[in-house]
């Protein structure tokens, strides 16, 4: 087979998505040495960091002249009939895994969707990013040939949502990287509490992604502040929030301000990927209360580091967290109070956590991903 991917997210996002098929493609590369593939992208955005390609003889890369804002416009707002496989050249399949796919001439189009949160949440996104989703994520998938879903709970919000064809669409979760697991190097563990704002000893209580109303975190800052005024643990407890800036950011930045207890709440920003198993290990809980997700790589990232977990019980996360976690109502600031308060103060708790967490974590590598992913590409190329 000969299959195009567009790589475009992989090369200019460090998070998120960008990093999950970054990883899937290196994957990819470990596992197929038979097929050829071809990774397209757009021209990198200025200061993007230099992207990792797979070194795999039938890998070979192709840069697009244009950045990706104007494939975008050219493709998705101004409609141009200009097939994304003439840009290629030949391929037997063509692969989107970023939520839109372009126009196609001959080749049979794969399209991965991660989420549905502008349909299920749109209250916490962006009000023209939320229309530009709702116009061409619908029509991308009436485009495409296959569709893939992180999960089994977006899968099935496809069907229900957007009409998908149950038997057009499957599940190929993410995996995670064999570097993490728990860290114990003292220096290591200092360096990141450095880089966090986090002194000593101080135990802290962590939640890793961007900082956007659906990740919840005003209803954590609330949690943190009944832990503090109940005076659970010691004095020196802090939450750390770290990630990016998304968009509607300002209502939880005034939160913050607000909080009583704002001097314990540290937010130190996007935090690089090599100190990831670091900060993970070093936190004494890593929450989680997100109103809504298309899998959830942090929570097991944190398992795989051996750090006990509290999630929402909200869409797919019970798919990965349930039995290995303490699950929580999102909406339900006391009993978020309650779970952390329980996992900080239960040392057999957080024991059995950790275990059945590192056991739930390495259910999920990126070669087992590989395979499904490869298994999608056989059957649609049939």
């Amino acid at each position: 087979m000969r299959i195009a991917i567009d790589y475009s997210a992989a090369v200019n996002q460090r998070a998120g998505v960008g990093r999950l098929v970054r990883n899937q493609v290196l994957a990819l590369a470990d596992v197929d040495h038979e097929n050829q593939y071809q990774l397209m992208y757009a021209r990198p955005n200025r200061g993007s960091a230099p992207a990792s390609f797979p070194k795999a003889r039938n890998f070979t890369r192709h840069e697009v002249g244009l950045r990706e804002r104007w494939l975008t416009i050219m493709w998705h707002r101004a409609k141009l009939p200009l097939p994304a496989d003439w840009l290629s050249g030949p391929v037997d399949l063509y692969h989107s895994p970023d939520f839109v796919l372009p126009p196609l001439r001959h080749a049979r189009g794969i399209l991965t969707v991660h989420d549905l949160a502008f349909l299920m949440r749109p209250e916490c996104a962006d009000a023209r990013l939320r229309a530009y989703l709702e116009e061409v994520v619908p029509r991308s998938v009436q485009r495409a040939d296959f569709i893939i879903a992180d999960s089994e709970n977006t899968r099935n919000d496809l069907v229900v949502l957007l009409g998908v064809n149950p038997d057009a669409v499957s599940v190929v979760p993410g995996g995670v990287e064999e570097r993490f697991a728990p860290v114990s190097d003292p220096a290591a563990l200092e360096a990141v509490r450095q880089r966090i704002g986090v002194g000593g000893s101080a135990p802290f209580i962590l939640s890793i992604g961007v900082i956007e109303p659906r990740k919840n975190l005003n209803q954590l800052m609330d949690a943190f502040a009944l832990l503090k005024e109940r005076e659970i643990g010691p004095a020196d407890l802090k939450l750390v929030l770290a990630g990016g800036r998304g968009w509607l950011v300002e209502g939880i930045l005034e939160h913050h301000a607000k909080s009583p207890v704002r001097e314990d709440i540290l937010m130190p920003g996007f935090i690089a990927d090599d100190l990831l198993p670091a900060l993970y290990s070093a936190a004494a809980v890593f929450a989680f209360p997100s109103l809504y997700e298309g899998f959830g790589l942090p929570i097991l990232e944190a398992m795989a580091c051996g750090t006990p977990v509290v999630a929402s019980r909200s869409s797919c996360l019970p798919e990965v967290a349930e039995g290995a976690s303490v699950l929580i109502d999102p909406d339900d600031t006391e009993e978020l109070a309650n779970a952390l308060e329980q996992v900080l103060q239960d040392g057999e708790l957080r024991q059995a956590l950790t275990t059945k967490g590192r056991a739930r974590a390495r259910e999920y590598t990126w070669e087992r991903a590989a395979h499904a992913l490869l298994d999608v590409y056989r059957g649609v190329a049939q």
